[in-house]
């Protein structure tokens, strides 16, 4: 979730700041349980407001960040809105409030206002606590196709999705908790090559879904089902069934559902039988007798009409795969106003799509029918059962990729003649560079490393390509892109690595002919610090390609200083350029580089939140890794966004600091990460939509 600039301290009274802000923190210590409310509020928030922040929040009509103080006239009024104490919070914990020109409460009175906020903000929350509920949502075509082989137990593809980056050529075994030091794998998006498998001929995916402006791609505010749409599902379940590789031979349900009863029996007790295994199945909860009567009705007018047995199920399957039941996530109505756990089989859909992006399987349903799934106990065996399973690797299919938001560096086309060596044949170097990542991710996970080596590991995979690149930017030995060999190597210059400094996420970042601090620094506060900046306003004109004749001799921060200079760029580039230039050194290919085309030296220095001083990308590495409890409550975020399918709340900070909290504990292992995200309230538990007032 963004933070907007909040200023609270006005240029022109500011020489009492110090003493307010000091005293505003011990007032706000006053234990609020103690019926002392609204003391820090009438003592110190109300004169405060009135004194050095309503000139520029409600003074005259004068409303920045739209954030009118004079709404506030009581404590209530404060705490009413969580949001809003959040994004105060949120200032202070990144350095943009107070103004960087303004003067500074000392380290440690800010440590205690930062403190004094976040219990009234836990206060806020708990007393009107409630769980976001995350609306009704359609499956993504990559849960869809995984469903739909899931269901049928295929041994082929439903279809082949190039959002995908990353294909498996035979080295993910999770079960044995290492990866391995040698492998095989490909790019998707970029070699067609890498879309040719086995699948169902005559089937065809819906159009992609896109990414959520504030998260993912199974967001359920873009998940919604057109009458256009629906119509595509339909036709999509009947070329299912209808292909000509929907057989015996690749269906493994076959015997079991489809085939003819070997003992003659095609009676409605047999349909019945079969469906309602079926059913259960692909419904993900006890199926109601009325819907296994209009299914069973349905495969017997078929039989009567003289259709064969296995056309007959294909009908009613084709129906299946149709059905809001089968397409549609949701959890099923309370029974009371308050938040209550979700059933077993909420649970266990809930589940299964985070880590295997598909339906319960049979072990998770069979616990979900005997109540047991949501115990603890049998919830962490499960949890670490789906962690070393095969299908975890869907899960790497999808988060990471859009976490890191890699899906850009598809349309990335450096300018030829500056950088030739970017492209060979009909590939480009990018196919390479974006499984660099990928694995890295994979690793950590797998054999449950901890999260802090995304961001600074000793390894890493790279081919003989991103060798040659990353040592003199050549691609050395060509290969066939079908299967791109990767080997394990051990990193000597910690200028490489991880998921920040490495060549997609550089090359991804940058224009055609130079990188882009801007787009770098705001790709940081999104990823890695889950903060990402607001959009820039409409009027603002983007910079020149190409300099001036007076520009030729400065160096890129200073032409782009001129973006400092408006009122209401200022405080979005003091968040975003100490991220972006300190990633300077990366050229737009993610060559290292001292100096530009210019001659001038390259300056990567900065301070981050204004209390880490680098110089240089490994301090920049440093001064994360000094907030590196922060790094993991932006990754908890992101992984309960994509868990639940909805953007956080100020109702999710109390989760977010517990699951944080263990992690830490834990050395900040990844699979404790995953374990704490599953054993979460706002996991675990739901919340009716308050009714609607006509």
């Amino acid at each position: 979730m963004s933070a907007p600039v909040i200023c609270l301290v006005d240029s022109c009274a500011v020489s009492a700041v110090r003493s307010i802000l000091l005293t505003f923190a011990f007032t706000l210590l006053i234990p609020l349980s103690s019926g002392n409310e609204t003391a820090p509020f009438n003592a110190v928030i109300a004169p405060l407001f009135q004194k050095n922040c309503i000139q520029c929040h409600g003074k005259d009509g004068n409303v920045k960040g739209k954030v009118n103080l004079l709404d506030l006239a009581t404590v209530d009024d404060l705490t009413a809105d969580p949001e809003f104490l959040q994004d105060i919070l949120y200032a202070l914990e990144d350095g943009e409030m107070p103004p960087e020109d303004e003067p500074q409460p000392s380290a440690h009175q800010k440590e205690l206002l930062i403190a004094a906020l976040d219990k009234l903000l836990q206060t806020a929350t708990e007393s009107n606590k409630t769980i976001p509920s995350t609306p009704i949502r359609r499956m993504t075509r990559f849960q869809y196709s995984n469903a739909v082989e899931d269901l049928f137990e295929l041994k082929v593809r439903v279809f082949t999705l190039p959002e995908q980056m990353m294909r498996n050529h035979g080295y993910f075994k999770p079960a044995t908790g290492k990866m391995p030091k040698e492998l095989k794998a490909g790019s998707r998006p970029l070699g067609k090559s890498q879309m040719i498998e086995r699948r169902l001929a005559g089937v065809a995916p819906f159009p992609q879904d896109l990414r959520a402006e504030h998260g993912f791609d199974n967001q359920a505010d873009h998940l919604s089902l057109s009458p256009l749409l629906l119509e595509s599902f339909l036709k999509l379940s009947r070329s299912v069934v209808e292909s000509l590789d929907f057989n015996e031979k690749n269906c493994g349900v076959w015997d079991k559902f489809f085939a003819t009863p070997t003992d003659g029996e095609i009676g409605e007790e047999t349909v019945r039988k079969r469906l309602h295994l079926f059913l259960t199945r692909a419904f993900r909860r006890p199926i109601d007798p009325a819907i296994l009567d209009r299914y069973s009705g349905l495969a017997m007018a078929q039989l009567s009409s003289g259709e064969t047995f296995p056309n007959a199920m294909k009908a009613v399957a084709s129906a299946v795969l149709a059905s809001p039941r089968f397409l549609y996530l949701y959890d099923g109505a309370g029974k009371t106003e308050d938040i209550e756990p979700l059933d077993d089989f909420e649970l266990a859909s809930r589940l299964s799509f985070f880590l295997w992006g598909s339906i319960p399987d049979q072990p998770l349903l069979d616990l979900a029918a005997k109540g047991e799934l949501g115990q603890p106990k049998i919830l962490a065996i499960q949890t670490n059962r789906m962690l070393k399973d095969v299908r975890i690797k869907r899960f790497c299919d999808t988060f990471p990729s859009q976490w890191l938001q890699l899906d850009r560096i598809i349309s990335s086309t450096p300018d030829r003649e500056m950088h030739p060596d970017f492209y060979f044949a009909k590939f480009r170097a990018s196919m390479h560079m974006m499984l660099e990542p990928l694995l890295l991710f994979e690793t950590v996970l797998i054999e449950n490393r901890s999260i802090l080596d995304l961001i600074d590991p000793d390894f890493s995979y790279r081919s003989d390509l991103l060798k040659s690149w990353y040592r003199d930017g050549t691609q050395g030995k060509k290969i066939s892109p079908t299967a791109i060999p990767f080997e394990r190597v051990a990193l000597t210059d910690r200028r490489e690595g991880g998921v920040i400094t490495n060549a997609a996420v550089m090359t991804m970042t940058s224009n055609a002919t130079r990188s882009q601090p801007i787009t770098r620094g705001a790709w940081v506060g999104a990823v890695i610090f889950n903060d990402p900046p607001e959009p820039p306003p409409g009027d603002v004109p983007p910079l020149p390609e190409d300099p001036t004749e007076e520009e030729e001799n400065l160096t890129l921060r200073e032409r782009l200083d001129a973006h400092r200079e408006r009122a209401d760029c200022r405080g979005c580039h003091e968040q975003i350029d100490p991220l972006g230039f300190a990633l300077e050194n990366y050229g737009p290919t993610g060559l290292w580089r001292e100096v530009y085309e210019n001659g001038r030296e390259v300056d990567s220095s900065g301070t981050l939140f204004r209390k880490h001083e680098f110089s240089n990308p490994v301090e920049f590495k440093d001064a994360i890794l000094a907030e590196k409890e922060r790094f993991a409550r932006a990754l908890a975020g992101h992984l309960l966004s994509f868990a639940l399918g909805r953007e956080m709340t100020a109702n999710d900070v109390t989760a977010l600091d517990a699951i944080t909290a263990n992690t830490v504990a834990d050395d900040y292992r990844f699979q404790t990460l995953i374990k704490e995200i599953v054993s979460s309230e706002p996991f675990l538990y739901k919340s009716n939509p308050s009714p609607v007032t006509p």
